[in-house]
């Protein structure tokens, strides 16, 4: 039961970043960037309202990745869990004191 409750944690710290653009970076490939602004307007909002989880495409629960279509384009989103103190350390995802969140979003042949 522990183990759950830590990912349904990190798996709503991890909604928020994407929902919210709040408590971490995100970062949009050289691909993604070069798109025309409707076009990435529209990656930007599928990433964000993205809310098809399911055991396939989430099997840890944590809501850390997945792969979206917009357009004619496949499109990825991945966060990333660095330590906010750059120590090296292996940050604990679940604790958002110590962790920074770093969503990157690309096109799928980039990644």
């Amino acid at each position: 039961m522990l183990e759950q409750t830590r990912r349904a944690t990190i798996a709503r710290l991890n909604d928020r970043l994407r929902g919210t653009g709040e408590d971490g970076w995100i970062f949009l490939s050289a691909g993604v960037a070069a798109l025309p602004i409707a076009t990435k307007d529209a990656v930007i909002r599928a990433v964000r309202l993205f809310a098809a989880f399911t055991s396939d495409n989430d099997p840890h629960g944590e809501h850390d990745c997945a792969v979206v279509a917009v357009e004619d384009h496949r499109i990825i989103w991945k966060i990333d869990y660095h330590p906010r103190d750059r120590s090296g350390a292996d940050p604990d995802p679940a604790d958002p004191a110590t962790t920074k969140r770093v969503m990157t979003i690309m096109l799928a042949e980039e990644y």
